[in-house]
């Protein structure tokens, strides 16, 4: 196994940054803008990149309010199929902490590139919770 992890600070409430990570607006707000989002455990969200020549569909696996939002990627693109993706948020000292973890199945070159570009999509989260808005990071 190999995993990807990032972590955060937010100056915004816990709730604020479950928003950003569990609705399609917020969703379209920091990542892409073709989004589509079920908001209920066991529903499926949809990202589109490149005009929708490349979709991730990914099972809403756990939704909690103000904590944790977690997803397990579907069977559209291989090497991400099976991976699980986290995100968990609580308020520390000042500021909420969101942490980011995906887990694959093994190191790849693919791994790495995403691990870059989460690194620059927690910034974007961190952006648009505090009210910088940042617009999303794929357009279509």
């Amino acid at each position: 196994m190999a995993d990807i992890n990032h972590q955060i600070a937010v100056d915004a409430s816990p709730d604020a940054v479950y928003a950003a990570l569990a609705t399609q607006r917020g969703l379209a707000s920091w990542w892409t803008s073709d989004v589509k989002a079920d908001k209920k455990t066991g529903g499926t969200a949809e990202f589109g990149f490149m005009k929708h020549q490349v979709v991730f569909r990914m099972k809403i696996d756990e939704l909690v309010p103000g904590k944790r939002v977690v997803w397990s990627c579907l069977g559209d693109q291989p090497e991400w199929t099976g991976t699980t993706l986290t995100w968990t948020m609580g308020r520390e000292s000042d500021a909420t902490v969101l942490r980011f973890t995906q887990r694959w199945k093994a190191m790849t070159d693919t791994v790495a590139i995403c691990n870059s570009t989460w690194g620059a999509l927690m910034w974007r989260i961190k952006d648009y919770v505090e009210g910088r808005n940042p617009g999303p990071h794929f357009h279509d």
